[in-house]
C-alpha cells in the first residue's frame, strides 16, 4: 500500500487543522497584554505573526467549508462554522495590532457581511442532518459569533481618532469620567499593597478625559469643558509627589492603550456586559445540547475536535467575562451608572471590590506560573533607552566592523545588532522627574497648551542663564534634531575635560545629563518619528561618517591599530550588552581630546563641512571657560538645557506617534507629554477665572 504524502494528508485533514489552527491563534492572541511593555523580540513576532494569521486562517477556512466535500462526509463539520465566525471576532485584549488598523473598520465590516453569509450557507446545507439539537446548538453559537465579530468591528470603529474625538465633542467632560472618592466614601480597596495603586488608578480613570483630549488634539472648549475644581485640585495634589504623577501617568497611558487596541472601549457599556453575559450561558447550552445529541455517524476524531471547540470557547469566553467585571474599567462604569440600587449593592457592600481582589489574584498567580512578571501591567518599566553616537563611532574601526554593520543591515536585522552592541536601558534619573514638573511653567503654555518657547529657550530662558543664552548666538537658530546631535557631541567633549562633573557632590546631576543626553540622541538617531519637525536622519548618518574617519586617522597616523587590537575590537563585538554609559570610555575620552583639538579654535580651524563638530567644540570650549569662571555652572546649564529639549520634544510630537508607541511599551517622552497636559488644565482654569 503506497504511503500517503503531504497532500493527501492534508486533503484529508484540511478542515480539522483549519479549526484547530484557528482555536490555536486565539489563545495565543489572548496573551497580547504583553504590548503595554517592552517585551523581548520573539514573544511580540509571535504575537504580530498570531495577529496576521487569525482573520485569514478562519476566513479560509470558512470558505472551505463552503465550497469542500467535508460537511456532507463529515456531518458534524458543518458545526465548526459558527465558531470560525467566533475566532473572527477575536479576544478582547487585541482588536487592532497597530494604530492604522483602526482606520480599516469598513473593510471588517464587509468582511463581517461575506462571512456571516458564509457560514450560513453552511449550515443551512449541511448542519440539519445532525439533528434538532446540533442545529440549536449551531444557531445559538452563530448568535454569539455573529455578535462578538461585529462587536470587534464596532470597537476598530470606536477607535479611530475621528470617532474619540467626536465622542468629546457630543458628550460633555463630566460623563467621560467618574468622580473619584476617597477612602471614607467608603468605595476604594483596603488591602495591604494594593490600596495606594488602586487609588491611584482610580485618579487614573477619574483625570482620563485628559489623556483622550490630548492624544486627537482636541483643545479644551471655553464655554462647555471648563475643568471642574475636583479635577484641578486632584492635579496640584498630584503635583506635590512627583513618585504618584509620574505613575498615574503611566496609568493614564495604559488605559488609552486599552482604548485605541482592545475592545475596552465597548466592552464596558450597557452592551458590552450584555453580551458577555449571554455569550458565555449560550456556549455552556451548546455544550450541553451537543453532549446530548445523538453522535452516530460522526467520527471519534470530529467528534473530540468538536468538544475542544466548546471547551475553548467556553474558556475563552469566561474568562473575557471575569475579567470585564473585574477590570478597574467597571468600577468607573458602576460610578457613573443611572441604576443608583445597583451602584450601592455591588459598591457599598464591598462586593465588586472583593471580587476585583479574587480576580487580581488569580491574574498574578497565573502570570507567575508562567514565569512572567508579576508587575502590575498598567504600570510601564521606568527606563529610558542609551545611545551614545562618540560610544558608536569609536567601535567602527576597521573594515570588518564595516562589514558586520553592512551584513546586518542587509539581513534585516541591523536594528538587533545595534540593541544588543549600541543600545542600552537605564532608570530613569528622579533628577529628571523632579526636574520635568519644576521646569514647566503654566504660563509658557500657550491656548493650545504648546509651549511657547523654542527648546533652548525652555531650558535657558531663567534669569541666571541670560547671559550665556546671549553668547550662544547662531547655535540657538539651528534645526531642533541638529541641535540634539550639536548639543550631544558637545555634552560628551564637555565632561570628558569637567572637574565638576567628576566630582561626588554634582553625581546625581550629571547623571541625569547623561541619561537624558543619550536618550534624546537615541530618539533622532532610532526613532526620529517620536520628536517634532521633518526627521533628518542624513544629518546623523553624515556626522557618524566624520567622526569615524577622524578616528580612522588617528589611527593611522599614530600607527596604534594593530592585528592585536581588531581582534581584541572584535571580541568586544561580539560580547554584549554593550553599554554606552561604560564601555570604551578610554576610546571615546580620546576621542574627544582629538575633536577639541582639531575644532576647537574658530577661526583658524572652522570647515564647513562639518559645521556640527565645528559648533560642538565652540559650545564646549564655552561651557569649559565659563566652568573656570564658576565651577557649578556649567553642569547646571547642561541640565537645564537637555530638560528643555527633553519638555519642547515630549509636547510638541505629532500626537499619532505617541498614540502609536503605546502598542510596543510606550515612550519616557510620552509620559512627559501626558504630564504636561494635565498642568495645562491649570493654566486654563486660572485664564477662566473663579
Amino acid at each position: 500500500m503506497a504511503r500517503a504524502g503531504p497532500l493527501d494528508l492534508w486533503n484529508e485533514w484540511a478542515t480539522q487543522i483549519l479549526v484547530l489552527l484557528s482555536l490555536t491563534l486565539q489563545v495565543v492572541l489572548l496573551f497580547a497584554g504583553i504590548r503595554r511593555r517592552k517585551a523581548s523580540a520573539v514573544p511580540r513576532f509571535l504575537l504580530w505573526l498570531a495577529y496576521l494569521m487569525a482573520d485569514s486562517t478562519a476566513i479560509y477556512a470558512v470558505g472551505h467549508l463552503a465550497i469542500s466535500s467535508a460537511p456532507r462526509e463529515h456531518q458534524v463539520v458543518a458545526f465548526w462554522a459558527p465558531f470560525l465566525l467566533l475566532h473572527l471576532g477575536g479576544p478582547d485584549s487585541i482588536t487592532a495590532y497597530a494604530l492604522e488598523d483602526n482606520q480599516l473598520w469598513k473593510r471588517h465590516f464587509l468582511t463581517l457581511v461575506v462571512q456571516v453569509l458564509g457560514a450560513g450557507y453552511v449550515l443551512y446545507k449541511h448542519v440539519a442532518g445532525n439533528g434538532m439539537l446540533v442545529t440549536l446548538a449551531a444557531v445559538l453559537m452563530s448568535a454569539v459569533g455573529v455578535v462578538k465579530y461585529a462587536e470587534r468591528t464596532w470597537a476598530l470603529r470606536r477607535a479611530n481618532f475621528s470617532s474619540i474625538r467626536r465622542s468629546l465633542r457630543d458628550v460633555p467632560s463630566n460623563k467621560h469620567q467618574h468622580r473619584y472618592l476617597q477612602d471614607h466614601d467608603g468605595y476604594c480597596l483596603r488591602w495591604d499593597e494594593d490600596t495606594e495603586d488602586e487609588s491611584l488608578l482610580q485618579r487614573a480613570h477619574s483625570l482620563f478625559n485628559i489623556c483622550k483630549r490630548g492624544i486627537v488634539d482636541s483643545v479644551i472648549e471655553m464655554d462647555s469643558d471648563t475643568p471642574d475644581t475636583e479635577t484641578i485640585h486632584m492635579i496640584k495634589e498630584l503635583k506635590k509627589d512627583s513618585r504618584s504623577m509620574w505613575t498615574v501617568m503611566e496609568m493614564e497611558l495604559s488605559l488609552m492603550y486599552d482604548i485605541l487596541y482592545t475592545k475596552a472601549d465597548v466592552i464596558h457599556t450597557w452592551t458590552g456586559y450584555s453580551i458577555r453575559a449571554f455569550s458565555a450561558p449560550a456556549i455552556f447550552a451548546s455544550f450541553l445540547l451537543f453532549q446530548f445529541s445523538g453522535k452516530d455517524g460522526n467520527s471519534r476524531v470530529d467528534v473530540v475536535i468538536t468538544y475542544i471547540l466548546l471547551g475553548g470557547a467556553l474558556t475563552l469566553e469566561m474568562a473575557s467575562l471575569l475579567s470585564a467585571l473585574g477590570s478597574s474599567w467597571a468600577l468607573a462604569f458602576l460610578r457613573t451608572t443611572r441604576w443608583s440600587w445597583l451602584r450601592h449593592a455591588v459598591l457599598c457592600s464591598g462586593r465588586w471590590h472583593r471580587f476585583r481582589r479574587a480576580v487580581l489574584s488569580l491574574s498574578r498567580f497565573a502570570r507567575t506560573m508562567m514565569g512572567s512578571s508579576s508587575h502590575d501591567c498598567r504600570r510601564w518599566a521606568d527606563t529610558m533607552e542609551q545611545y551614545n553616537i562618540l560610544h558608536f563611532c569609536t567601535a567602527q574601526v576597521d573594515s570588518t566592523t564595516h562589514l558586520i554593520d553592512r551584513m546586518a543591515k542587509m539581513l534585516e536585522f541591523r536594528e538587533w545588532w545595534e540593541r544588543k552592541h549600541s543600545w542600552a536601558k537605564v532608570v530613569i534619573p528622579d533628577v529628571v522627574r523632579d526636574r520635568t514638573k519644576a521646569m514647566v511653567s503654566i504660563e509658557d503654555l500657550n491656548t493650545m497648551g504648546l509651549l511657547r518657547k523654542n527648546w533652548v529657550e525652555v531650558g535657558l530662558g531663567i534669569d541666571k542663564h541670560k547671559d550665556f543664552l546671549g553668547k550662544l548666538g547662531t547655535f540657538k537658530g539651528v534645526d531642533f534634531h541638529e541641535s540634539i546631535l550639536i548639543w550631544h557631541i558637545a555634552t560628551d567633549l564637555f565632561l570628558t575635560s569637567s572637574k565638576q562633573a567628576k566630582e561626588d557632590e554634582a553625581r546625581p546631576i550629571v547623571e541625569a545629563i547623561i541619561a537624558v543626553s543619550n536618550y534624546m540622541m537615541f530618539l533622532m538617531a532610532k526613532r526620529p518619528y517620536m520628536l517634532p519637525g521633518l526627521p533628518q536622519n542624513w544629518l546623523y548618518e553624515r556626522t557618524c561618517e566624520n567622526l569615524v574617519q577622524i578616528w580612522d586617522e588617528h589611527h593611522r597616523e599614530s600607527g596604534s591599530f594593530s592585528v592585536f587590537t581588531q581582534f581584541t575590537v572584535l571580541s568586544k563585538l561580539f560580547r554584549y550588552p554593550d553599554d554606552p554609559r561604560y564601555s570604551r570610555l578610554e576610546q571615546r575620552k580620546e576621542l574627544a581630546g582629538i575633536i577639541l583639538h582639531k575644532y576647537e579654535d574658530k577661526k583658524s580651524t572652522f570647515d564647513a563641512r562639518v559645521p556640527r563638530l565645528t559648533y560642538a567644540c565652540q559650545i564646549a570650549s564655552l561651557l569649559i571657560k565659563k566652568e573656570q569662571e564658576d565651577e557649578t555652572y556649567s553642569v547646571g546649564v547642561l541640565v537645564d538645557l537637555w530638560m528643555g529639549f527633553l519638555l519642547y520634544a515630549a509636547n510638541r510630537c505629532n500626537r499619532a506617534s505617541h498614540a502609536k508607541k503605546l502598542n510596543s511599551g510606550g515612550e519616557f517622552t510620552t509620559v512627559v507629554w501626558l504630564m504636561i497636559e494635565h498642568l495645562y488644565q491649570i493654566s486654563f482654569s486660572r485664564k477662566q477665572g473663579p
